[in-house]
């Protein structure tokens, strides 16, 4: 199995839940290597075992037994090579005598040899655990070495193991119940640097307790914004009293990638590709964590990682085509009466701030001003506002077509709203004739003439009825500068600021669908499924669009895409790209994400001087370009450093 290259930040590891025997070392021994060589042949460079995974955890008083003591160091021992043949790092689980005491231990395992123990911290001793009958806690621990295969091998839980060769991949170990602790070891081993958390597991099952142990590991990935590897015991332990379910996981920074099924008795794998760039960068950017004392003295360990062959592999992580769109309906769902209720509530603020019985709104017929007008509704409806005093406007140009005209009277009559049509075309060629400019010259100031008139017809009504003017423009129009400055750029706010162009469309749909029936939604539908268009260019002789947004500026989709991962990750363009050709892998091929990537970063850098001065709008998501908050960039900053990467790509 090929892996992507390690440039890209991206580690893929196991976690294991092995068929196993209690007490029988030598079973799962060979269980233990056989899961090691399925894991390494689905391209993981890092795996993780369960807690005492070597004798089992539930061997009670055999525990005591020199027989067993023996024989599982020396299978950990027979152990060694295989790493260093398969070219895997391994956590494993065992009993370990160290300075006259034993100590449930993870022995971290690299290039042949035991690069450290990590002796348990919290040992639970209620209910059916019992483990202070049988081990020390680390506190008590009188060495920091061990004596191991005529090595001295680290001993602690101070150890951090740095892969010299993967740039961020630093390692912190802890053991089951230090997890459930109140403050868990982990906290403090990110806090020294540890971005992969791995936790060797032989957690029981009872009702319910799976869906609080899930939640456990996310919630544990994201206070300490790292991965998290939780490697649970399986069925094969003792059920005299208790079942082990073997429930293993892969968090990333609050986001769940994989889990193993539970309760089976053969060999259970789950492989994810952790982001550690991602990492890298919610850390440097969240002053939390960037300001947080605490961090206790470590000590590094050097390693190297050994990932699996390059190549053109899918990715082992998820990854969506609409990084801004949930998948699953029920959340797609939620997620749109939230974002509606943020935008709703912040006009409603706006509105109650300055005292504005009335405002404006231009009304294409497209999705923006729909979206815009239907929450300039709820808006008016929550401060028990008369409709009438929603003031919309259509201004039908050189380019409007008959489907559009028709959508945008529809709308503003079944919404009940004040309708008003001020046709721009005489207005326009005045204008033309008063600068000298061709009607018969179809270029931008063509087309940005259109587009100002339009916003100074709307700012004087404004002015005239004692309101404001509600914008209309998107998340994804501003990332590309896609809007006349001064022309449609303008409002006294600007409602759909935060929402990208891939949502809009769930967002009117899922208004359809939960509010409306009949005429309106039938309206609803038509705009959503109506091509984008400023419609400023002339129509052909058939009366048809000569002018398609998408044709000009590119998918919105790949667009969206391109914000998401350069916005709110920091991601390089080679990363950009190598994500995006997976993402569309069945949709667009490598030239035309080129394409389209090309245009994204040249119009992103040239157009921050229009973001710059942005009107207020409502921030909804985890991205947003106001210069007011999440994104300062100067206006005259170059893109040539982005751009030349895009250059060496193949």
């Amino acid at each position: 199995m090929l892996n992507p290259p390690p440039s890209l930040g991206l580690l893929r590891a196991a976690v294991v839940a092995p068929e196993m025997r209690v007490a029988d070392v030598r079973f799962n021994f060979d269980c233990t290597v056989a899961a090691l060589r399925d894991a390494r042949d689905a391209g993981a460079a890092l795996v993780v075992f369960p807690e005492l995974g070597l004798t089992s955890y539930s061997c009670g008083d055999l525990f005591h037994q020199h027989a067993l003591l023996d024989a599982v160091e020396n299978v950990l021992a027979e152990f060694l090579p295989h790493t260093a043949n398969l070219g895997i790092a391994a956590l494993v689980g065992l009993p370990l005598r160290a300075g006259g005491r034993l100590f449930n231990c993870a022995a971290f395992v690299a290039d042949g040899r035991v690069l450290g123990f990590i002796p348990k911290t919290h040992l639970p001793n209620q209910s059916e655990f019992y483990e202070e009958r049988w081990f020390s806690a680390a506190e008590n621990s009188t060495v920091d070495h061990v004596r191991f295969a005529g090595v001295d091998v680290p001993f602690g839980t101070d150890l951090l193991f740095h892969a010299t060769n993967f740039p961020g991949c630093v390692i912190g170990i802890e053991l089951c119940e230090d997890l459930w602790a109140v403050n868990p070891p982990s906290g403090t081993l990110a806090l020294a640097g540890a971005t992969v958390l791995l936790n060797l597991s032989a957690s029981t099952e009872v009702l319910g307790k799976a869906q609080y142990r899930r939640a456990l590991v996310v919630n544990q990935s994201a206070r300490c914004i790292a991965a998290y590897l939780y490697a649970a015991a399986g069925p094969g332990e003792s059920t005299m009293d208790v079942v082990f379910g073997g429930h293993s996981l892969i968090a990333e920074n609050g986001t769940l990638l994989t889990e193993t099924q539970r309760f089976s008795f053969e060999t259970q794998i789950a492989i994810a590709d952790i982001d550690l760039q991602r990492i890298a960068h919610e850390r440097m950017r969240n002053h939390t964590f960037a300001s947080e004392g605490g961090a206790a003295r470590t000590r590094a360990i050097e390693f190297e990682i050994h990932p699996a062959p390059q190549g053109d592999v899918a990715l082992h992580r998820p990854l969506s085509s609409m990084p801004f769109v949930p998948s699953d309906p029920t959340q797609r769902a939620a997620n749109c009466d939230e974002i509606f209720a943020i935008q709703a509530s912040g006009l409603a603020k706006r509105l109650r701030h300055t005292g504005a019985k009335n405002v404006v709104i231009g009304i294409s017929g497209g999705l923006d001003s729909t979206l815009a007008l239907l929450l300039i509704c709820r808006a008016f409806d929550r401060l028990s506002l008369d409709r009438s005093g929603i003031c919309a406007i259509t201004m039908p140009g050189f380019g409007t077509t008959d489907r559009t005209y028709m959508n945008a009277l529809g709308l503003m009559k079944n919404l009940g709203v004040s309708a008003r049509e001020i046709p721009i075309a005489a207005a326009v060629r005045g204008h033309f004739t008063d600068i000298g400019h061709p009607e018969t010259q179809h270029d931008v100031t063509y087309e940005n003439s259109q587009a100002r008139e339009r916003t100074q017809i709307l700012m004087d009504v404004a002015n005239r009825i004692g309101g404001f003017v509600v914008g209309t423009g998107d998340l994804s129009e501003a990332a590309l500068g896609w809007m006349t400055f001064n022309g449609d750029h303008m409002s006294m706010y600007h409602v759909n600021a935060g929402v990208p162009k891939t949502l809009v469309r769930y967002l009117i749909t899922w208004v359809a669908e939960s509010a409306f029936g009949g005429e309106t939604a039938a309206i609803l539908r038509d705009i959503v499924d109506t091509p984008i268009t400023p419609e400023l260019l002339p129509l052909d002789k058939d009366g048809k669009l000569q002018q398609q947004t998408e044709d000009t500026v590119g998918p919105y989709v790949l667009h969206d895409f391109f914000l998401f991962y350069v916005v709110r990750y920091g991601f390089a363009p080679r990363k950009v790209f190598f994500l995006a050709q997976r993402a569309f892998a069945d949709t667009y091929g490598d030239e035309i994400i080129l394409k389209w990537l090309r245009v994204f970063y040249r119009r992103f850098f040239t157009q921050q001087f229009k973001r710059s001065a942005m009107p207020d709008g409502p921030k909804v998501g985890s991205v947003a370009l106001s210069p007011r908050g999440d994104w300062r960039m100067p206006s005259d900053a170059v893109g040539a450093l982005w751009l030349a990467q895009l250059e060496e790509l193949p």
